[in-house]
């Protein structure tokens, strides 16, 4: 039997043996059971939250699922962009701590908000990818690990939707952070390139954080043109896939 990595280590007793919010820390069972009278069909809303990992009342402390925002990635395309929440408290902090300094106590928080994104319409682990944000493996081998790949293998296990990683960074740009959206388009000219063509239509795109959503829309730009190119040359009739994307949060690093 496979050893378990620390973090799914770390995920599994918070599923299934920690009977504690990984946020306040209080007993999920008893906070709920607080709240039982404060919320109609709290079977139906515990359900919804999808094995939740936050007590009932820090669930909804959290606004969810903020309206999508749109992207131009080519003349009349846009890529639609759904995060989970704001990157505010206190995801922001969880993201942070999980990025920059592999706290992976934090990484539950992170999963539970995953949990929140409704599968896109009509998409399936036979007609749909999930195109995970690449990195460069300077990035890679600097930080020690991928965070954007451990969420999105928990995004792919919670939609039943397999992961695509046909897409390369083939560069080193400088980070996103602290820069205007021009400067973040700048920045990712020419950042990535398809290493094969996708095996279905239905291509949706993940990152940790869309700011902006300029990682995003340079991310469709690059597998629409290239896409569509090969299309246009080798099968004219078959350019019909679609193309979305998601983020655990929206907002201001």
């Amino acid at each position: 039997m496979r050893a378990l990595a620390p973090y799914q280590s770390g995920l599994w007793l918070a599923e299934y043996l920690s009977i504690r919010c990984q946020l306040c820390r209080i007993y999920r069972s008893s906070s709920q059971h607080h709240l039982t009278n404060n919320i109609p069909n709290l079977k139906k809303a515990s359900k919804r939250l999808g094995r939740g990992l936050l007590c009932t009342h820090c669930h909804h402390s959290i606004t969810w699922l903020p309206n999508p925002f749109l992207v131009d990635i080519a003349p009349n395309i846009t890529l639609p962009i759904q995060a989970a929440t704001y990157y505010d408290y206190p995801i922001r902090q969880a993201i942070r701590a999980f990025k920059h300094h592999e706290d992976m106590t934090k990484l539950a928080i992170l999963v539970h908000a995953l949990r929140q994104l409704p599968r896109p319409k009509g998409c399936h682990n036979t007609n749909s990818v999930i195109v995970p944000m690449p990195t460069t493996n300077p990035r890679l081998v600097k930080r020690g690990f991928d965070p954007v790949s451990i969420l999105s293998t928990q995004l792919s296990k919670h939609w039943n939707i397999p992961l695509w990683q046909g897409v390369e960074r083939i560069d080193d740009t400088n980070t996103q952070q602290g820069l205007t959206r021009s400067e973040r388009l700048s920045n990712l000219d020419n950042a990535f390139a398809l290493t094969q063509m996708p095996p279905v239509k239905r291509l949706i795109l993940f990152d940790d954080v869309a700011t902006t959503g300029a990682s995003l829309q340079a991310l469709g730009r690059t597998i629409h043109e290239q896409v569509s190119h090969f299309y246009t040359s080798a099968l004219p009739s078959a350019n019909n896939y679609e193309l979305s994307a998601y983020a655990l949060a929206h907002g201001s690093q």
